[in-house]
């Protein structure tokens, strides 16, 4: 079961770094981001399971608030970038400058 669950967080990892590093729209790359986190998030909690680890489902959820804290500062930086007129493509951003 062990060789189950790395196989699939690390195909969750990989299709998020795929995300952050091919796309270009910022928000495919903030949900890429996130994609990562949940696959750290998700092997952390299966192992804290595993042995009985109270300290790693601690981790676990400061990770899940951090992850959140991270979507809402991104979004909203998306947000004031679309509300500004400007293209959501991250190759044509250089400064985020109102």
């Amino acid at each position: 079961m062990s060789a189950q669950i790395w196989c699939v967080t690390g195909l969750l990892f990989l299709a998020g770094l795929t995300m952050v590093v091919v796309r270009r729209q910022l928000l495919a790359m903030l949900l890429g981001v996130e994609l990562m986190i949940s696959s750290v998030n998700i092997s952390l909690v299966y192992h804290a399971g595993l042995f009985s680890d109270g300290q790693a489902l601690a981790a676990a959820l400061l990770i899940i608030a951090v992850a959140a804290a991270e979507a809402v500062v991104g979004l909203s930086l998306i947000l004031d970038v679309y509300a500004c007129g400007r293209a959501t493509d991250s190759s044509e951003l250089r400064e985020l400058r109102g």
